[in-house]
């Protein structure tokens, strides 16, 4: 069995583009992956400021789903000019795992995303509390 899960008040924007933020199960929930874009979808343009919306956003996903990120398992990080930025998105990631234990971490470069201007995307696994 599985669940779909949507953001309050995000469920028209993934279903236009055919995805679901988050499907609930096996007592895991797989969140699809989370860029640094404001509620009308545009792209933040100062890179820290995306990548702490980006992390913002994942966090709305899970709270959806019941969980947070002290749940999250595993998670993989799409990086366009990974090492131009990577200090900025140290600190967003810190944030948001702040102590051990930490999650299973992936990070993948990647020459762009769905929007030019995006520089990260999140995907990530959490398991139900």
């Amino acid at each position: 069995m599985r669940d779909v899960i949507f953001p309050r008040n995000q469920q028209a924007s993934y279903e236009a583009f055919g995805y679901s933020a988050a499907v609930r199960s096996g007592g895991f929930v797989f969140v699809s992956g989370q860029v640094g874009v404001n509620d009308d979808g545009e792209a933040i343009m100062d890179p820290a400021m995306q990548f702490a919306q980006a992390f913002g956003n994942l966090n709305s996903v899970l709270e959806a789903a019941g969980c947070g990120f002290d749940d999250i398992v595993d998670i993989t990080t799409f990086h366009v000019d990974m090492f131009t930025h990577f200090s900025a998105f140290e600190a967003a990631k810190k944030q948001a795992f702040p102590r051990p234990p930490f999650p299973n971490w992936t990070a993948v470069g990647v020459v762009n995303l769905a929007v030019p201007a995006l520089l990260l995307e999140i995907k990530a696994i959490a398991k139900l509390p």
